[in-house]
């Protein structure tokens, strides 16, 4: 039997429903710390850390089909029915997924 699971990310900031679009790892005093943010609290945290001349690290689209919510392969599959251009690895754009959840998926 196989199993699908669904991971999605919610902004850590924010504290309620808002979706988080990357996760972020720093580190402080050798502690390695993540935390989900949404791209607006993305920002704030590169904009902090800047003047330590810190590197905020980020996994975004390195947990596609998690973060997105969605199967990349479902989804090139799709683009490619429909006529899209999509790429055969990598980053599928939220555009594209966009459309495919607006298309009912």
């Amino acid at each position: 039997m196989a199993q699908r699971v669904q991971v999605t990310l919610v902004c850590d900031i924010h504290g309620d429903e808002t979706p988080g679009t990357e996760t972020v790892s720093f580190a402080v005093d050798g502690t390695t710390y993540e935390i989900d943010v949404c791209d607006h609290h993305v920002g704030e945290m590169r904009d902090a850390f800047a003047p330590y001349g810190g590197r905020v690290a980020s996994r975004r689209g390195r947990r596609s089909s998690t973060t997105t919510g969605v199967d990349p392969a479902a989804v090139r599959a799709w683009a490619r029915s429909k006529g899209i251009k999509v790429s055969e690895r990598g980053r599928i754009s939220a555009d594209i997924v966009e459309q495919f959840r607006a298309d009912g998926h």
